[in-house]
């Protein structure tokens, strides 16, 4: 018997092909990734066994706690909640991509850390594209000096932008803050900064997944579509 979470995999998957193909993309370039917050290690096992590659996690202490009992899988995993300066040492032990780089202190304590290992951690850089009080990330305005910042380093790597849409019912009204991340993705890559990269846009979750596949992103982080409601 299929379960519910292999079926959901199967679903979001093939969501995100319609999706790209309608915009003219290819489906292979966009990942997504599964996001394990409060999911049990048997429940992730089920995304994994579904053909699931990619884990995203918000929390540090849920990373390190499930990452070493799912090694065998050899998942790719993603840190893709607030990250404090203080944990910047532990998501690094397990993370491979950082998607919450926002502010300089944590530009900093990743450059030491990445220095320490003698390892270049790369980073998206998240944008508060909505300019919603509660939501992180970088003001549109201070992207650029942002990155001449970080073009000045060799530790850290942005790979990307990411964003979150404000969370509406109708996943259209999310269009126009996908729209603007790719835009200014755009206008950052014309820059030409070392150690800056645009390839990846990670917007879209399940609720506006499809939208953001639509609208150019490379990762999309999704949990309820595939494990159901959280407890």
């Amino acid at each position: 018997m299929v379960s519910k979470i292999m079926e959901n995999v199967g679903s979001v998957l093939g969501q995100i092909r319609a999706a790209a193909l309608r915009a003219g993309r290819d489906p292979a370039g966009v990942t997504l990734v599964a996001v394990t917050k409060t999911r049990t290690v048997a429940e992730i096992e089920e995304a994994l066994a579904a053909g699931v590659c990619h884990l995203g996690e918000n929390r540090v202490q849920e990373l390190r706690t499930k990452a070493p009992l799912l090694q065998a899988h050899q998942a790719t995993w993603h840190l893709i909640g607030t990250l404090q300066t203080n944990k910047v040492k532990q998501a690094l032990e397990w993370a491979e991509l950082i998607h919450s780089l926002d502010r300089v202190p944590l530009l900093e304590e990743l450059v030491k850390q990445a220095e320490r290992r003698g390892r270049p951690v790369d980073a998206l850089v998240q944008v508060n594209v909505s300019g919603e009080p509660t939501k992180q990330g970088l003001a549109p305005a201070d992207l650029e000096p942002f990155l001449r910042l970080v073009a000045q380093q060799r530790w850290v790597r942005v790979r990307g932008l990411m964003t979150m849409a404000p969370l509406v019912d109708d996943p259209e009204l999310a269009r126009p803050y996908f729209r603007r991340l790719r835009e200014l993705r755009d206008q950052m890559q014309a820059l030409g900064l070392e150690g800056v990269s645009m390839e990846h846009l990670s917007m879209g979750m399940s609720g506006d997944y499809v939208v953001g596949v639509e609208e150019g992103a490379t990762l999309v982080r999704v949990g309820t579509a595939i494990f159901g409601p959280r407890d």
